[in-house]
């Protein structure tokens, strides 16, 4: 299993930077065009939730081997939080396209996991 880990800000030009590394590894992997797709999808959905919740910064780690896993844990909680019903949607789009989707927040919300493999 090979480990790949970046560290982002949470702004409109990084998160088409991930979206093409995300295409890059799911091409490495042998995911067809339309799961590779929907998991860039929800690596991209992963990331606004975060950002929608006050998170400036994030960290991807994806482990590649005969699946391909991806850990978004939220950095630096310093940004405002919007409206959390635009959350619903990005889970409901995340569980519809992936099934198992595991979500962790700590009791004083300074970290935000979101967890899921194809």
């Amino acid at each position: 299993m090979k480990k790949f880990s970046v560290t982002l800000p949470l702004t409109g030009e990084y998160l088409t930077t991930i979206r093409l590394t995300t295409g890059g590894l799911c091409s490495l992997v042998g995911f067809d065009v339309d799961f590779a797709e929907d998991y860039k999808v929800c690596v991209t959905e992963s990331l606004l939730i975060l950002k929608r919740n006050g998170y400036t910064t994030a960290t991807i780690d994806f482990s590649v081997g005969e699946a391909l896993s991806c850990v978004v844990l939220g950095k630096e909680r310093n940004g405002q939080k919007e409206d959390a019903a635009e959350d619903e949607i990005s889970r409901a789009l995340l569980s519809a396209l992936l099934g198992t989707v595991d979500i962790q927040t700590d009791e004083n919300g300074e970290t935000y996991k979101i967890a899921f493999e194809g």
